[in-house]
């Protein structure tokens, strides 16, 4: 497998989480480069549904180590309690690493984005309230605590005199909110430290000894590209870069470390959130993709926004991220449809362009220009073959390799393990193979 990084190629919430159980049985180390409690996965292993949010599926494969790097911002409170889900069921998470340079999300932090967004009002952006922002805010000011703090009260009380001081005068100030307790969120996040010492570790040491021993290493991300901080879009997007190139400044490693790229992304788009979403849907084709996908999020529940593919922002998806390869999800939701429609362009302002706008004014007047496709009307979710899919199934598949000019690599029929079709010769869109003939 070499060392790999998994991206989502739309806005998240592509099924990224059973992708990287997929790819983690070939895989030595696992390591989570970026984001926090704000993103969520959902992994069915034998009819028993596992949600995470900070540890990496990996951690489902007693030989896999699996690593939560640098670049990922840590809520000690949330990665406790996966840790005693995980012990519940049986599954051992010892092996877990947690980098020690990894910021810190405090209570703090959640207050504060809760606040802003209400103070948003129509304008809000649709965070999760989780508090990552604030968190990420604060690692850039140079006011964060990491969690190499919380391992020695006496640096952790040092640490937080100053923030907590200013952050309990914004509160109140600003918010109306109720100062936090000192000695209170002191004790609290000392015994996290105790909790947690054994995990904490120099990540980054970690990983380049298993790349020196020639270990298979998979970089999991959280989110998708059109929410990277800097090439998403923007403001309706995370706090960190979930692109590839955020896989080299989260884990600390250089690009030359990296062999390949593979994109995850479903067979519609689906949003969580506010911002602009050319191929939207309403009405009873959006309740069909919501309600056969199980379109709700892992972190906040709230319903996903359901629309036609998107080969605009799956192209740019492939550009920033420099995509190898493809994994089609959920491609059985779209069984029943008599026909499907694929956005290959959109209309700005009376022109044709089949770029993705820099310009969030542009995006939002962008109307997506559509080709339509049969529809298959059978059952997918016995396939495990492509020989086994319907020829109007692989039509379609074909059709999205071409439009992104990538291969299909990995093509997932359904929530679980077994739900899933690894192809050993790529799928290619028939300009592709055209030209490769």
């Amino acid at each position: 497998m070499a060392n790999v990084v998994v991206i989502g190629a739309q806005w998240g919430d592509e099924g990224k989480g059973k992708i990287t159980d997929l790819l983690s049985r070939s895989a030595d180390v696992v390591v989570r480069y970026q984001g926090g409690v704000n993103a969520g996965h959902t992994i069915v292993v034998d009819g028993q549904v596992l949600k995470l949010h900070l540890i990496p599926s990996g951690i489902l494969y007693p030989d896999t180590t699996c690593l939560i790097g640098s670049g990922t911002v840590v809520d000690p409170k949330v990665l406790l309690g996966e840790l005693e889900m995980l012990a519940s069921n049986d599954i051992d998470a010892s092996g877990l690493k947690v980098a020690s340079t990894a910021h810190v999300t405090l209570p703090y932090h959640r207050l504060l984005d809760q606040a802003m967004e209400q103070q948003r009002g129509n304008q809000r952006i649709g965070t999760t309230g989780r508090g990552i922002g604030p968190t990420y805010s604060d690692k850039a000011e140079r006011s964060g605590l990491r969690m190499i703090d919380l391992l020695d009260e006496q640096l952790l009380r040092e640490r937080l005199q100053g923030p907590l001081a200013a952050k309990n005068l914004q509160l109140q100030k600003l918010y109306g909110i109720d100062p936090l307790d000192a000695e209170e969120v002191i004790a609290e996040y000392a015994d996290y430290g105790r909790r947690l010492s054994s995990h904490v570790v120099d990540c980054t040491r970690a990983i380049h000894d298993a790349a020196r021993a020639r270990k298979n290493i998979l970089f999991e991300g959280a989110q998708g590209t059109l929410l990277d901080l800097d090439h998403g879009t923007y403001p309706y997007v995370t706090s960190s870069n979930p692109v590839a190139g955020g896989a080299c400044i989260g884990a600390g490693v250089g690009p030359t470390l990296i062999d390949r790229v593979i994109g995850v992304a479903k067979a519609y788009t689906t949003r969580v959130g506010e911002g602009p979403f050319p191929t939207e849907l309403e009405g009873s084709l959006s309740d069909h993709l919501c309600d056969r996908g199980g379109e709700y999020g892992t972190t906040t529940g709230r319903r996903r926004r359901c629309g036609w593919f998107d080969g605009v922002i799956g192209r740019y998806a492939v550009e920033v991220n420099g995509l190898d390869c493809l994994a089609i999800t959920k491609l059985d939701v779209l069984d029943e449809l008599d026909e499907i429609q694929v956005c290959v362009a959109y209309e700005l302002d009376g022109q044709r362009v089949t770029h993705f706008p820099s310009s969030a004014s542009e995006f939002a007047r962008c109307k997506p220009v559509f080709e339509t496709l049969p529809g298959w009307q059978t059952s997918t979710a016995d396939c495990r073959s492509l020989d086994d899919l319907p020829e109007k199934a692989m039509s379609y598949l074909r059709f999205l390799a071409d439009l992104m000019e990538v291969p299909i690599a990995i093509v997932s029929l359904g929530a679980s393990r077994d739900q899933t079709i690894v192809v050993e010769d790529p799928i290619h869109g028939p300009k592709r193979a055209l030209l490769s003939a």
